[in-house]
């Protein structure tokens, strides 16, 4: 029996009941709420059911600012979750209880989620902020299809359906999906930072409440995907913000821009004109989904726009670099950088050291612009696309810290100075 939604049969079996149904029928997989006020049968009923493994206690003061959700198996023991339910006699919101997987394991899975694994494997007992793995080449439909909105970040990705193809009659339902809170791992069990042939394994991190929420046929393609979690963790940055939290640092392409606004700075504090004409991360910019020839080549051709076709050559005038070489040839854009930065007495190795990773993203790009390319698989890529950007931003933050010694440039700050930046 229930009254008012709560269990007025103090017996295990219709406590269990009570549980289970409002698990599995709540659409949510939401847990039962026990009030201050409940009978003390039936918390003594409760304890014996936590006592014997078969339920789970959430209380918002302790596990998780909403309890009516359960984001993961309870990380407090028995005895303590079992010291909520002692409390439930004084003041306060109550506690909400849960089916542990012991106690779903024999129970049908709603007619609801057939074809639907995540929405399956939460009916099982999955918490909501439980993740799954998935390879990275997951992503790349949703990138590669217009009608989604792919938004990248250094730690993780947004993706979903746009408004016009949601509004389409015409298009499918079973497309209309998105998922806003997708993160990155990394398995670096074969990787040496000094050995650019080492291998960087990137998988994508998502919630199993989120994916409960596809669509069947987006939840199966995304199970097609799925990885063993060993030796996987969630990036620590993207898992701060999804607990709640401010993020301690930044990852390369954040940086790579931060660094490019700060020379805007310095250069028009200096010169009277700015050095680059964007300083925005333009949207789809950011990690290989696949360790190919052909990506490798479309993200060298972007950062070379971001860099050398993005440098103004009126910036270069107001600084007095070179236009000309001394046959009266032409100079571009780099080397009239570099001419600039030798006229200003610095040694040339450190010029050479500062323009080299400029150069090599300037001539990788030459290379598909002239030449048939085969689409090979090679998973250097990754690790090789993480130490570009280290040295890349590395020679950046450089020439940015040697411009802050003009002086028109004294007491310059930058805008934001993170705790931390992370390579990957």
């Amino acid at each position: 029996m229930r009254l008012n939604g709560v269990v007025t049969d103090p017996t295990p079996d219709a406590l269990m009941k009570a549980v289970v149904d409002r698990y599995l029928k709540s659409g949510d997989f939401n847990g039962l709420h026990l009030h201050t006020n409940v009978e003390p049968a039936l918390v003594d009923v409760a304890k014996r059911l936590v006592a014997d493994g078969k339920l789970q206690v959430m209380v918002s003061e302790v596990d998780y600012p909403n309890p009516h959700i359960r984001p993961w198996p309870s990380r407090r023991t028995i005895e303590s979750q079992i010291e909520s339910l002692d409390e439930l006699a004084g003041a306060g919101y109550g506690v909400v209880l849960y089916p542990t997987p012991l106690a779903l394991k024999g129970v049908r899975v709603p007619a609801r989620l057939k074809g639907r694994p995540f929405g399956a494997a939460m009916a099982k007992g999955r918490g909501t902020l439980e993740l799954a793995y998935f390879s990275f080449d997951v992503l790349e439909p949703y990138r590669n299809d217009p009608r989604y909105h792919f938004r990248y970040w250094d730690f993780g990705v947004d993706m979903g359906i746009g408004d016009e193809a949601y509004l389409d009659e015409t298009e499918l339902e079973r497309d209309k999906v998105s998922l806003s809170h997708l993160g990155f791992a990394y398995d670096l069990s074969g990787y040496d930072r000094a050995d650019v042939t080492t291998p960087i394994v990137r998988r994508v991190a998502a919630f199993y409440g989120d994916l409960a929420k596809l669509t069947p046929e987006h939840q199966q393609r995304w199970q097609s995907y799925q990885v063993v979690d060993t030796g996987l963790e969630p990036h620590p940055a993207w898992w701060m913000t999804q607990m709640g939290h401010w993020a301690d640092g930044i990852g390369p392409f954040d940086h790579l821009f931060i660094e490019l606004a700060n020379l805007n700075a310095l250069w028009t504090g200096a010169f009277g004109e700015a050095l680059f004409k964007h300083t925005d991360r333009p949207q789809d910019f950011g990690w290989l989904l696949r360790p190919s020839q052909r990506e490798w080549d479309e993200f060298i051709v972007q950062l070379d726009k971001v860099l050398s076709d993005n440098i103004r050559h009126d910036g270069l005038d107001a600084a007095g670099a070179p236009r000309k070489d001394k046959n009266d040839q032409n100079l571009g854009s780099l080397t009239r950088l570099a001419a600039f930065l030798d006229g200003k007495g610095i040694d040339a190795a450190v010029v050479k050291d500062l323009m080299r990773p400029l150069r090599e993203i300037r001539q990788a790009r030459q290379k598909p612009a002239h030449a048939l390319r085969t689409n090979l698989t090679d998973k250097t890529f990754v690790h090789r696309q993480v130490a570009l950007l280290e040295d890349l931003n590395d020679a950046l933050r450089e020439l940015a810290r040697w411009m802050s010694t003009h002086p028109k440039n004294r007491g310059w700050k930058a805008d934001f100075e993170p705790d931390t930046y992370y390579r990957m």
